[in-house]
Formats: structure tokens, C-alpha cells, sequence
């Protein structure tokens, strides 16, 4: 395994206008990147978050023509930092709905230090789900889903690239740390109601089950209209410790990766080894 490196994931509240979020996260990319971050990773939609279509149409672009990507790959060469845009909103290349309108891509982009985007990785799973309290969604209908799943080549180690509502698919995980993934990226925008309930506990049962060291950078706060979010970026090791929580409040969070305990952590449970085919038997 390689030498320890700093990862830090930023928090922010990413609103309808995207100069502003854009404004936002490079300032805490590059306090981040200040403060000695090797790898600085965004939030799920880091770019611009509105619930309207028409108007988010009007306020996204093919990834060619991203602004907000544009200005990450400039930090990028600027530091000599790995980041990664944790997501971005995009006009999709070739997909459209049953209307003709073109559809988004959810998009993880990874930016290496000369500022070339290296990998790409679109949302797999789509968020429909209907909450308590009339708190519905329906993101099949505005986004495309991917179809591939990306395991790419850090210095330190692979990366697994997964995006928010992945969490709760556990194949997706497990296929990436068979695959040779040490770190597994979970950018999100998880909802209040099930941030509350459940990503502590799915966060943490990702880098257990797996091994893994999990890097989740996470939207928190107000957004407009009824959408809130949990925040809590999280930083856990491949034993399950949260090495750094992000609270609710914008910022960043940053610890120090030890690559050498994946080794470890999988020595004293080889549940990756341990696994087995099998039949089931209905009756």
C-alpha cells in the first residue's frame, strides 16, 4: 500500500443560482486545499440544485461547456490537487424524454492535478421515492440514468465513484471492493428525513461490509421551497470509525488516510475471500 494522504470533503448549501454555488464551493476547495488536502471532493449537484426543470434546462449545459467544471479543473492546476466534483447537473449528451426535451446526467467528475477530467461516473440509481409528509421525488424523470459503474486509479489506491441514492445498493459496493477498490466516494444531497434515519448507519455499514474507506461529501440546509438537507459529511475508515463528521453547517472536513488499514481491516474479517456462491431454494 502506498504513503497516508489528507482527503477532505466541503459541505455546502447549493441553491437555484449557480454563480453563487459555484462562488461557494471554490472558496472551500481552496481553504481545503490550503489547509493540506491531497484530494478535495464535492457534494451531489454541487453546480446548482432547483427543483423546476424548466428552469434548471436554462442553468446546466453539456459537461464541455460547464462552467463550474471548468473552474474545478483551474483549481486543479492552480494547487496540484485531486478533486473531485462529487456531481454535477448536466445536460445529458445523447438521452431525451418522451418529449423530445433533453434529459440531465447526475455526474461525478474526478480532476486529476494538471486539471484533465480523468474519470466520469453517471448516478446509477434514480431517487423515487415518495416520504412522509407529502415529500415526493421523481429523479427518472428529469435525469438519465448510467448504466456503468467506474472503479479509477488514485495514487494511494482505486476509487469506487458512486453518487447519493447508491448508498442503499450494497451489490454496487461490494462489486467495486472485489474489483480492487480501497476508497469508495459517496457524494449526496440526502433528504433530512432519511439522512436523520438512516446515513450514519448505511455510511458506516458501506465501509465495514466492504473494507473500505468512504469519502461522503454532503449537502446541508434550506434549498428552496420544501428541500432540506442533512449535511453530516463524513469521512469513516475501513473499521467503520467516522474519522470526520461535517455537522450542518457549511464548511469542509479533513483527515488523514491511512491506505495500509484496508490491508488490515480485511486481514481480520476476509469477508471479501469468505463469500460463496449459492442456490435459493423457495418452498
Amino acid at each position: 500500500m502506498s504513503k497516508a494522504f489528507r482527503a477532505a470533503c466541503i459541505q455546502t448549501t447549493s441553491g437555484p443560482i449557480v454563480d453563487d454555488n459555484l462562488k461557494a464551493s471554490c472558496e472551500l476547495i481552496e481553504q481545503a486545499a490550503a489547509a493540506g488536502a491531497d484530494i478535495i471532493m464535492t457534494p451531489e449537484v454541487v453546480n446548482v440544485m432547483d427543483m423546476d426543470r424548466k428552469a434548471l434546462a436554462t442553468k446546466t449545459s453539456q459537461e464541455k461547456d460547464d462552467v463550474t467544471l471548468a473552474a474545478f479543473q483551474e483549481i486543479a492546476r492552480k494547487t496540484g490537487k485531486w478533486i473531485l466534483a462529487g456531481s454535477v447537473g448536466l445536460k445529458h449528451e445523447i438521452a431525451v424524454d418522451a418529449n423530445g426535451h433533453p434529459k440531465f446526467a447526475n455526474r461525478s467528475v474526478l480532476i486529476n492535478p494538471q486539471g484533465k477530467s480523468v474519470a466520469r461516473y453517471d448516478k446509477i440509481h434514480m431517487f423515487d421515492v415518495d416520504l412522509d409528509g407529502g415529500e415526493s421525488y421523481r429523479e427518472s424523470k428529469a435525469y438519465e440514468p448510467g448504466d456503468t459503474s467506474r472503479l479509477v486509479d488514485l495514487p494511494w489506491g482505486k476509487l469506487g465513484m458512486t453518487i447519493c441514492y447508491d448508498l442503499r445498493f450494497p451489490q454496487l459496493y461490494r462489486s467495486l471492493a472485489q474489483a480492487g477498490a480501497s476508497f469508495l466516494s459517496i457524494p449526496a444531497a440526502f433528504t433530512r428525513p432519511t439522512g436523520e434515519a438512516h446515513w450514519h448507519i448505511l455510511m458506516r455499514a458501506r465501509a465495514i461490509e466492504n473494507g473500505c474507506y468512504v469519502f461522503a461529501p454532503a449537502q446541508c440546509g434550506h434549498h428552496g421551497g420544501t428541500r432540506y438537507t442533512y449535511g453530516h459529511s463524513l469521512i469513516i475508515d475501513p473499521w467503520g470509525k467516522v474519522l470526520a463528521d461535517g455537522g450542518e453547517e457549511p464548511g469542509f472536513i479533513m483527515a488523514e488516510i491511512e491506505p495500509e488499514q484496508v490491508t488490515k481491516a480485511r486481514q481480520k474479517v476476509p469477508s471479501l475471500k469468505n463469500g460463496r456462491e449459492f442456490t435459493l431454494n423457495q418452498s
